[in-house]
């Protein structure tokens, strides 16, 4: 093996490690913390009534509660990192994120509007990824030139991104008009669900499909993004087939997009902050890059969570609120230091 693959290994293995270990701490700070405290040595026995099917114990059943909440707000922040990640290189724009394109203004007019006619959540949670997968399929049609991959790397994605600004456009004044008209009984659920809340977020199986069909494809995907994102005026004479690649980081990041919406809401700024702050710390290499961002930003969104519901206990704020309080000053000083 080539000494420089080898030293790339190492360190690929020694950062998912260190960051295993945090995503595992946040979870369990997750476990033990909010109004009432579990201490460490009620863990062991806790987790074992649960592996058995039985919650008896208060701290079993707060640890079921809490645990399932830390779980869904894990696959939410990996889902919308990695989706940020992808969309960044399918733009050629560190500052994309993964509702630059309007697949999350999509979203938010379906769930909006089942909670309008007070849908049962079932409902809501399929008009979201319904909103968000029309969006979705409306920008491939309208901008699908770009996806082709043949045209200069300056001014390749601008039909798409501008196609995505006039979808968004339309979305949001479909979303202040059902505000406007909805019921009062009815608009501090939506107004929750617009700035992202994890409060009474079941523990679904699908998003962990596709977060892990996702990854999968990003990572036999990293040689060549890293091509595409380096040369890519030139990738199509390397060997790279910019055209599928393109369509590919599209559609898999508007598919995690629309699972992250449809599970936690519109929470901002994860998918923005977490890909440049592991840019920053890891480097460029999408072949770190992806795993580094993807465990990062499930842990900060577990992080996140358990200040929002913390914070001001019994009362508890959308976690949306929290990533905007934190990604804001640190979008700033990354923004700062990418001018420096």
């Amino acid at each position: 093996m080539h000494p420089h693959s080898r030293n790339l290994r190492t360190r690929a293995s020694a950062i998912t490690g260190g960051l295993l270990l945090f995503v595992v701490g946040s979870l369990l700070f997750s476990g033990v913390t909010g109004s009432v405290h579990i201490p460490l040595s009620d863990i062991p026995g806790a987790l074992q009534e649960l592996w058995n099917g039985q919650a008896n114990s208060l701290a079993a059943t707060l640890l079921d509660l809490r645990g399932s909440r830390a779980l869904t707000a894990f696959v939410t922040g990996a889902a919308l990192s990695l989706a940020g990640v992808m969309m960044q290189a399918l733009l050629r724009n560190p500052l994309a994120d993964p509702y630059v394109l309007g697949i999350s203004s999509g979203a938010a007019v379906g769930a909006l509007a089942a909670m309008m006619f007070m849908c049962a959540a079932w409902v809501v949670d399929a008009a979201a990824f319904g909103g968000a997968v029309a969006v979705s399929m409306m920008l491939y049609f309208l901008a699908r030139r770009d996806m082709r991959g043949g045209m200069a790397a300056e001014g390749g994605t601008a039909l798409l991104l501008l196609t995505g600004v006039i979808l968004t456009a339309a979305c949001t004044a479909l979303i202040t008009l059902m505000l406007s008209v909805a019921p009062e009984s009815r608009l501090r659920t939506m107004v929750f669900w617009l700035i992202g809340d994890l409060a009474g977020a079941p523990m679904r199986w699908i998003p962990w499909i596709v977060l892990a069909g996702a990854t999968l494809y990003a990572l036999r995907s990293a040689r060549a993004i890293n091509v595409m994102a380096l040369h890519a005026e030139a990738a199509v004479t390397l060997g790279i087939n910019v055209g599928a690649l393109r369509k590919g980081l599209f559609f898999v990041s508007a598919l995690l997009t629309a699972s992250a919406v449809t599970n936690a809401g519109s929470v901002g700024f994860v998918g923005l902050i977490v890909p440049h702050a592991c840019r920053f710390a890891f480097g460029p290499d999408h072949r770190v890059l992806i795993p580094a961002a993807m465990l990062t930003g499930g842990g900060y969104l577990v992080l996140a969570d358990t200040l929002a519901r913390t914070l001001f206990a019994p009362l508890q704020l959308p976690v949306g609120v929290v990533t905007a309080l934190i990604g804001t000053p640190v979008f700033l000083y990354q923004l700062h230091r990418l001018q420096k």
